[in-house]
């Protein structure tokens, strides 16, 4: 898969809107299909078309290469991945309260995505270098994303100025450890529990 800039890929996730040609989106739905059932390295842009109901042809005059059907796949469920934090988080009135909620549903919604859940079962070789020594693209990105909620709530709620990159990376890096080993103390499976220690590890850093 090619390599952008973390900024690149945070745009291009919050700017993304449903193709407006049909056919483009019922390619994606079956590459979502297709990879989350066998895997991006055993799946082929024929096995996609077959899947779509396209030929292969119609699946290369969209999207070029295979790493870009890929990575157009990945960009609109990232998409859907922060549309998804944005609306649980709206209704809270402060940020404290919506780290909280947004690292319970984060957690959630990750272990439940059926790519980025089934990618973890059938190819941890792929997925995880792009979760931690390779995480310049969707990883970076969410920091991007993180970032720019806790600059915002540093002007709403009379915050000291001062650069949140570090703090919403720490948030980060925290929510993926457990997504990718879920074996803990605490049990992160308990939405409670999950709540109960964004409370206590999480929050305080907002003041860091």
């Amino acid at each position: 898969m090619r390599t952008d800039t973390n900024d690149s890929w945070l745009a291009r996730a919050l700017a993304r809107t449903e193709p407006e040609d049909d056919t483009a989106r019922r390619i994606l739905d079956a590459a979502l299909e297709q990879f989350t059932l066998l895997g991006v390295r055993r799946s082929s842009v024929d096995d996609v078309a077959k899947r779509a109901g396209v030929s292969r042809v119609t699946v290369y005059r969209r999207f070029q290469t295979k790493d870009r059907l890929v990575e157009e796949t990945l960009l609109r469920e990232l998409s859907r991945f922060f549309a998804r934090l944005d609306a649980a988080v709206a209704g809270l009135p402060t940020m404290r309260e919506r780290v909280v909620e947004g690292f319970v549903v984060a957690l959630r919604h990750s272990r439940a995505h059926p790519l980025l859940g089934g990618m973890l079962r059938l190819e941890p070789d792929v997925v995880l270098p792009y979760l931690t020594v390779q995480g310049g693209s969707s990883l970076g990105a969410t920091v991007e994303y993180l970032t720019g909620h806790l600059r915002r709530a540093q002007q709403v709620e009379g915050r000291p100025d001062e650069d949140p990159r570090p703090v919403a990376e720490l948030m980060v890096r925290v929510a993926v450890s457990f997504l990718l080993n879920p074996n803990s103390c605490i049990e992160m499976e308990d939405e409670d529990q999950a709540r109960a220690f964004a409370r206590r590890y999480l929050v305080p850093l907002l003041d860091a």
